[in-house]
């Protein structure tokens, strides 16, 4: 059973519709007429305050997780927390709330006026970082951990919000920029959060302010920061003020994917988003490794190409309302082009990292020396621009798509399928290691699935070739 489509959501959302108006505005309040671009929705209230609050939660979520990694891989010595296992565990902590409270979140979320759950969660966060600054200072890994665990909460609750509040606070011609603009911040609050993380604790103990003492202070300023961000954001209608919460996670969690389920564009748009967590995460968890063993390039190398993946999905997430504003019928086109350069580059990067010499492990101005590393880094720019050009047209579908009175909810089921979809791409990736494949092999094996599963989505969505 398809759900119907709501006029604000998108119907005829298209270009020349300037005379629409947001989801929140009253008949009798003057019309705003939409923003001249996607940075232009910086200068504006609906936005502003709203984009810079998820930008430090992302960051800090990143500072905090990195910085603790640091902490028990190098300089802190736990019996029980061996270091190779350290990133794994702190991994599975963060995402271990999206599996168990994404559905309880979306409901909180369609029940609750949204500014005052932001403000909410902006307050949990606050409390958490600081107990987390103290578990740094004296240090206490069970408290650290604790904090992980408490963070990944803080996630969970903000994801419906954060996703929800777009189509209800903007016109429907804004939501391809406005969700650009937030996929690029968040791309780029991980990749500072994990820079900054790993900066402050290589601070060495002479200095007047050591590692782990600037994590702490930054995570609380980080926190605080976005506090006061969100204390901007304007007020936006709960959406299903009625609702009656259902506690248990299980039942409310099935509940969620039959909802989505109704609408069959909305649900595999969520799997169409879901694997391209999927994909990206093969290749952020294989990166490191990738540099040392393939590359021969030491932490710095490893760092570039994060720093490469970061900006090229903040890139593509960008030119998506740039292509749209050229020309209106191309947004039906960006998924499907996203999907097939993501495959392609995919595929070009397992060539062009074969038959690289194995030398010492060099530093990166070494690295940057080489013509060959030139193709990877241009190959996996490319790459993760195609995978921003994919995402955004894929949210704006289910925003525009959703019923208002169901929508968190429907993104909380898109939560809880990413988190699945992630652990999934770790145990394979574990696996194909395991059974001898090479981590080029791994890339080639990946590109060719991105090419069937994306298919499969685009046969089953066909509104991405007519039109939303």
């Amino acid at each position: 059973m398809s759900t119907p489509m709501h006029r604000d959501e998108g119907q005829g959302g298209r270009a020349g519709e300037s005379t629409s108006r947001p989801a929140h505005q009253s008949a009798h309040e003057p019309r705003l007429e939409p923003a001249s671009g996607q940075f232009a929705l910086l200068r504006q209230r609906r936005f502003g305050p709203f984009f810079w609050t998820q930008f430090a939660g992302a960051a800090n979520d990143n500072l905090y997780k990195f910085a603790f990694t640091v902490l028990v891989t190098y300089q802190l010595q736990v019996s029980w927390l061996p270091p190779v296992q350290a990133g794994l565990v702190i991994g599975a902590l963060f995402i271990l709330p999206f599996l168990l409270f994404s559905a309880t979140s979306g409901q909180l979320c369609d029940r609750h006026e949204k500014s005052a759950m932001i403000r909410f969660v902006k307050n949990l966060e606050v409390l958490i970082m600081l107990a987390a600054a103290w578990g740094f200072l004296a240090p206490n890994v069970p408290v650290l951990l604790l904090c992980i665990f408490l963070m990944g909460l803080h996630s969970t609750l903000f994801g419906p919000v954060k996703h929800a509040y777009l189509p209800v606070m903007l016109h429907a011609r804004e939501l391809t920029g406005g969700n650009g603009m937030v996929q690029m911040g968040t791309f780029v609050a991980i990749l500072l959060g994990n820079m900054v993380g790993g900066l402050l604790m290589t601070l060495p103990a002479s200095s007047p302010v050591a590692g782990a003492q600037a994590a702490a202070l930054a995570c609380v300023v980080v926190a605080l920061l976005g506090r006061l961000a969100a204390a901007r954001v304007p007020p936006s209608p709960a959406t299903d003020p009625g609702l009656r919460i259902n506690w248990n996670p299980f039942s409310e969690t099935w509940r969620n994917l039959q909802l989505a389920r109704r609408d069959a564009k909305v649900f595999h748009s969520l799997l169409g988003i879901s694997w391209m967590w999927f994909f990206g995460a093969v290749f952020l968890s294989l990166f490191p490794v990738y540099a040392k063993e393939v590359l021969r390039g030491n932490e710095q190398v490893a760092s570039l190409l994060l720093v490469l993946f970061s900006i090229g999905v903040g890139l593509g997430a960008l030119l998506c309302e740039v292509l749209e504003r050229r020309a209106e019928s191309v947004h039906r086109f960006l998924s499907p082009l996203g999907a097939v350069g993501m495959s392609l580059f995919a595929i070009e990067l397992y060539f062009a990292s074969r038959g690289l010499p194995p030398v010492e492990l060099m530093d990166l101005s070494t690295f940057l020396l080489q013509p060959a590393h030139w193709r990877v880094m241009a190959d996996l720019l490319l790459l993760s621009l195609f995978v921003g050009l994919y995402s955004v047209p894929m949210y704006v579908l289910i925003q525009r798509r959703s019923p208002p009175t169901h929508r968190a909810r429907i993104i909380a089921a898109n939560n809880i399928l990413n988190a699945l979809y992630m652990v999934v791409s770790a145990l394979l990736a574990g696996a194909l290691l395991g059974a001898g494949a090479t981590i080029p092999q791994v890339f080639l094996c990946i590109g060719l699935a991105n090419a069937v599963v994306t298919f499969s989505v685009f046969l089953f969505v066909p509104d991405y070739w007519r039109g939303q």
